[in-house]
């Protein structure tokens, strides 16, 4: 067996495995507030605080060269930290709560579409039918996943509204860093963004945050939250991206979205049904399209030659 061979396989391996730690998201987001009682807004400048101070202490223990960023590129990190992390985090929690963590995860994976258009109006790039099929199949899987289930859950107008302005912020994460790609590491990038967005909630969280309770269950809880999709999903998904490229990474990625549906069934007791199943196939296969590199596609158009015998 070839040593590149071995590496698609550990890259494929690193990359799912990544993709079932964020899978967890929605679960942790839910076993932590229904323990706890903290509000949003709270969890989401916890879980960026407690990051940051990891990835310092990290970086200061075993890479201190990688703190060292160039000052013009600060006015992007922050953007992307204020908004691609914690605004992001706060619309992201309240997603969970609203919508239930499988319904949220899908909503989230409308952000690629949304990079397109933003892409679209920016830079004016262009909309090929590959993209224009892939922004269709999403938006026509997003109505499905919010007409009224079978099961009980009513996704309502606020409740999906937030849900996809979490993926608008999450578009914030992924045009900056498309700036940012190749200036630093990614745990550079991580250190600085999750400092911000810690930042930019500090005065919401003094101000707005109530009363909330901290047992060893909801400790726990919160440390799965921030080791298991945050830390471990990113450093995981880096790792696969040193060995696979982007595109394949992207695809393999989408497995979120079943599997969240089946973690927050096993943990939660969350069911869907037919109708938004088919909107969750939908909208995975619009991300899997938009993810497709050209070449591909146009290797799957191609009449293929006649086989003898």
């Amino acid at each position: 067996m070839s040593k590149k061979y071995d590496s698609r396989v550990l890259g494929l391996l690193l990359i799912f495995t990544a993709t079932a730690g964020w899978s967890t998201a929605g679960v942790w987001v839910k076993l932590v507030v229904a323990g706890s009682g903290v509000s949003p807004i709270d969890l989401a400048f916890w879980r960026d605080f407690v990051t940051f101070l990891v990835l310092v202490a990290g970086l200061a223990l075993f890479k201190r060269e990688w703190f060292r960023i160039n000052r013009r590129d600060l006015p992007w990190l922050a953007l992307m930290g204020s908004i691609g992390i914690g605004v992001f985090h706060v619309l992201w929690n309240l997603s969970v709560l609203m919508n239930g963590a499988a319904i949220a995860t899908v909503l989230q994976y409308n952000a690629p579409i949304l990079v397109t258009l933003s892409a679209r109006i920016l830079w004016k790039e262009s909309l090929n039918w590959q993209k224009l099929l892939a922004i269709f199949m999403a938006v026509s899987g997003t109505l499905l996943i919010a007409l009224p289930s079978a099961t009980g859950i009513q996704i309502t107008t606020i409740g999906l509204l937030v849900g996809l302005a979490s993926a608008a912020a999450n578009t914030v994460f992924s045009l900056v860093g498309k700036h940012l790609t190749g200036s630093y590491s990614p745990w550079t990038v991580m250190t600085y963004i999750f400092g911000f967005g810690m930042l930019i909630l500090f005065p919401l969280a003094l101000f707005t945050g109530g009363p909330w309770t901290l047992t060893p269950q909801v400790a726990a809880a919160f440390a799965g939250f921030i080791f298991f999709p945050t830390l471990g999903g990113f450093g995981l998904y880096t790792m696969g991206l040193q060995k696979l490229p982007a595109s394949v990474a992207a695809i393999i990625a989408t497995t979120e979205v079943p599997l969240a549906a089946i973690v927050a069934y096993l943990v939660l007791g969350e069911r869907l049904d037919g109708v938004q199943w088919a909107g969750m196939l939908l909208v995975m296969t619009g991300v899997a399209l938009i993810s497709m590199p050209r070449r591909w596609l146009v290797l799957l158009r191609k009449p293929r030659a006649a086989s003898g015998t």
